[in-house]
């Protein structure tokens, strides 16, 4: 394992630092990290220990704290299954559901709250909403993503009328009180509190997990290893506007270590409890310690026949008549003697665990999913095997938390450090386990890389096939893969992005339509991260904005007559622009239904903008035809994309017949002649270019006639720059070299970035450059004075306020109020003052 970079906290320490403050962290799916610190703010003497903390992984120096309101230290914080809202609870029975403001990961409100007063809470999650995926790593090698990524049938704890999942959270209160909050289609909050069982006791841990079949498993424990852990059926059902909930006690188990004579009073408490995985109560985990040193054993549920009396024996069996059955818990493994364990995190990815799974995976050498991280109070980390609890990886920490060593000597050899040792306290893993998070002890954040074959050597194409195999699955679930470029070297770029493209096209017609534009988004950000393929990016935002142009003026065509075929205006467009190839653009406008193109005025005039982006691309394109050579340059990918090069023509078809209506919402274009014709010799020229790479099997080289056409065009026209396209001023672009990066909360990170001494120039701005708002097209001005939003992955930047009026343009920004172009989240930033 490496480290990727270590974000430490501002403020000092306490120096009267109290070890029993839980810390907490929580990973969402959307890359945002959740966290608290025991640390204080000796200024103002305020304890920040009640405060949230959250972060995105692309810009973890930009922290937002929550004043979360707790009057007691928080003790779990929950992301749900979007990762767009978090649960916080504390020691004193306060649960708070906190959401986004406007959309924005760094900006955040209280939005429900429920209470079970005096009652610390112990465990919490969200309601289960009955989607489950499984990831088959045996069928990696498969062309259908179906095969690889299956929809497994898994009901949700709690349905509407229509079988819709309902939302709410479940929690576990320190006197074995189990309580539930449900919110109702109108915001309303239905709560209720229920006791475990019958004799309720001290509950010290606990843990939540799911049934297919939609029941609750909680797991408990009072915190001495010598007590059973007990487990309770949870079910929870809406009865005459009353929220009910029904408890049943099942099979309990007691800990290997205290039957073992040996170790009998060795390890006197219990001080971690987990189920493997929220969608399997039949395997748990559990820590047991002392002050040296702990123990981890793995028990899993069995289905046993019942032993029988031999006086029954003799007796003949009824016809059909099967042994009774019961469920059991047997130990599957158990560790050594370990250091004293401080933290414990558990993968997410859904790997299946079945014989076959793990033989493919070990012969694969695909490890994500497979290990279970273990944090010691010296500092390092081991992974685990979630079933058989064998070392996959050792990462050694250090008491400067600077610097680590990656296992060259082995533990019993390395000196130890002098002063406090720091330690992990809080632990998660990411989403598709290639990344782990920790908050340690003097409050620092940090980030550690987890390889996927957890450090075995791998040729080149088995590395390549992992990492493809888990950019699939975040494309399939829509989960984030930040976690994943952590690995990708600059050198496996192309490599990634061929391949991507190839198993997309393998997939069937309507899930190619389904993931389009995601797609696009994932190979941009790995264009990123080389030099070589930096233009590409560019090509594939511009993508991204063209699809979008294109389906939002379709949208506004509305067919004259209503008893229309099947075909929509759209449709019929594309049709008949890509069967009629005539250079001239009144030509092809001629075979239209004019008709249907007929919009008011307003609306043309107030998509004017997107309209001069449509118009300005297309001469971009055209004028930087003739310098495509050796150094690949912005607009290069579209040469040879016949689909994008055939969807600018049909918008400038389209443009062209709504400038006959409203001559003010043509694009605007800087001629040396007043009598020439602008958009029609950029639709001749942009037609012969398309001719050429219609046919995407067989794509033709430009003939030399179109090559000195576009010579001529920045001597006809004035050819715009491309400064609308975003800035990427994250931090994974800087962390393809295997150095930790140490960064400050509050500080941006602004060393030149990896593609910065390129010929490419086009991610330099010049502190006089006007600024752009990337997502209406518009100029911002050197200085803007408006608030605005910046997408947390590909960097683009929006005004936060809307300035237009006209429900045209409104439609085009409701589109992009949750997430950016590229499926990103938005961020406040200041205005840019002089």
């Amino acid at each position: 394992m490496e480290v990727g970079y270590v974000c430490e906290w501002e403020k000092r320490p306490r120096s009267n630092h109290c070890p029993s403050i839980p810390l907490v962290c929580a990973w969402s799916c959307r890359n945002l990290i959740a966290f608290t610190t025991d640390l204080k703010n000796e200024e103002d003497e305020k304890d920040l220990s009640r405060m949230i903390h959250i972060i995105d992984t692309e810009h973890p120096w930009d922290v937002y704290s929550i004043n979360s309101g707790h009057t007691e230290v928080i003790s779990c914080l929950e992301w749900d299954q979007s990762g767009s809202r978090l649960l916080s609870a504390d020691g004193d029975g306060q649960i708070k559901c906190w959401a986004m403001t406007e959309h924005l990961v760094n900006s955040w409100e209280s939005t429900h709250s429920s209470a079970v007063d005096g009652d610390p809470i112990v465990a919490l999650s969200w309601l289960h909403n009955g989607v489950k995926l499984a990831l088959h790593v045996e069928k990696s090698g498969s062309t259908n993503f179906g095969e690889k990524f299956s929809r497994v049938k898994f009901s949700p704890s709690l349905t509407l009328f229509g079988g819709k999942p309902m939302e709410g959270w479940l929690a576990v209160t320190v006197s074995g009180l189990v309580t539930v909050s449900l919110l109702k289609p109108n915001g309303a909050l239905l709560s209720a509190s229920e006791s475990l069982c019958r004799l309720r006791g001290r509950v010290a841990l606990a843990d939540i997990a799911f049934t297919g079949g939609g029941n609750i498993v909680v797991a408990a424990t009072d915190g001495s290893s010598s007590s059973p852990v007990q487990f309770y059926k949870v079910c929870v059902s809406v009865v005459n506007e009353k929220c009910r909930i029904d408890t049943e006690l099942l099979p309990s188990l007691f800990m290997r270590c205290t039957t073992d004579p040996a170790r009998r009073d060795k390890y006197p408490a219990v001080t971690h409890l987990k189920f493997l995985t929220r969608e399997n109560s039949e395997q748990v985990l559990l820590c047991a310690s002392s002050q040296m040193g702990s123990i981890v054993e793995c028990w899993s549920l069995r289905k046993e026949g019942l032993p029988v009396n031999n006086i029954f024996h003799q007796r003949s069996p009824a016809v059909g008549e099967k042994q009774p059955m019961i469920l059991k818990w047997r130990i599957l493994s158990a560790t050594n003697d370990l250091d004293r364990v401080s933290a414990v995190a558990l993968p997410k990815l859904p790997i299946s665990i079945s014989n076959t799974d793990l033989k493919v995976a070990s012969d694969t050498k695909f490890c994500p999913g497979l290990g279970l991280a273990l944090a010691f109070h010296d500092g390092s980390i081991q992974v685990l095997h979630r079933l058989s609890l064998h070392t996959m990886g050792v990462y050694y920490g250090s008491s400067s938390g600077s610097s680590q060593r990656v296992g060259e000597e082995p533990a019993i050899k390395r000196q130890r450090a002098g002063g406090p040792t720091i330690h992990f306290k809080a632990l998660q893993f990411s989403w598709t386990s290639l990344a782990l998070v920790g908050v340690d002890n003097h409050g620092k954040l940090h980030m550690i890389r987890v390889s996927p074959s957890m450090g075995q050597m791998l040729d080149m194409n088995t590395l390549l096939r992992h990492l493809l195999f888990l950019l699939e699955y975040c494309m399939v679930t829509g989960y984030d893969w930040w976690d994943v470029l952590l690995h990708v070297q600059p050198g496996m770029v192309h490599n990634l992005v061929e391949r991507l493209h190839e198993e997309y096209m393998r997939q069937n017609q309507a899930l190619q339509q389904v993931l389009s534009t995601r797609i696009v988004a994932v190979k941009a950000s790995l264009c990123k991260l080389s030099s070589a393929t930096a233009a590409r990016a560019c090509d594939f935002h511009a993508k991204l904005l063209l699809i979008a142009i294109s389906s939002t003026l379709k949208s506004l065509l509305r067919p004259h007559v209503l008893s229309t075929p099947d075909k929509s205006p759209g449709d019929r467009l594309a049709e008949i622009c890509t069967k009629n190839t005539d250079t001239d653009i009144d030509k092809v406008m001629i075979n239209l239904k004019t008709e249907e193109f007929v919009l008011d005025g307003p609306p043309l005039q107030s998509l004017q903008q997107l309209i001069q982006w449509v118009g300005d691309f297309v001469l971009y394109l055209m004028a930087n035809l003739p310098n495509q050579g050796s150094v690949v340059r912005p607009g290069f990918g579209f040469l040879r994309d016949g689909a994008s090069l055939g969807m600018l023509r049909e918008m400038m078809v389209m443009i062209r017949i709504w400038g006959l209506l409203k001559p003010g919402c043509l694009p605007i274009y800087t001629a040396t002649s007043d009598n020439q014709d602008s958009m029609s010799l950029l639709f001749r020229l942009l037609t012969k270019l398309w001719l050429c790479s219609r046919d995407e099997g067989h794509p033709q080289e430009p003939d030399e006639s179109l090559i000195d056409e576009c010579c001529l065009l920045p001597s006809q026209l004035l050819v715009p720059s491309m400064d609308w396209l975003p800035i990427n001023d994250g931090v994974i672009t800087k962390m393809q070299s295997k150095q930790p990066l140490r960064l400050q909360f509050g500080k941006p990170y602004t060393l030149p970035s990896l593609t910065s001494n390129t010929q490419v120039d086009i991610f330099s701005r010049s502190p006089g450059s006007q600024r752009m708002d990337n997502l209406r097209c518009l100029h911002l001005g050197v200085y803007p004075t408006e608030d605005s939003k910046a997408c947390t992955r590909c960097g683009c930047v929006t005004m936060l306020r809307s300035p237009n009026k006209t429900n045209a343009m409104k439609q085009w920004e409701q589109r992009w109020i949750k997430n950016c172009l590229c499926g990103g989240l938005w961020r406040r930033i200041p205005p840019v003052l002089s």
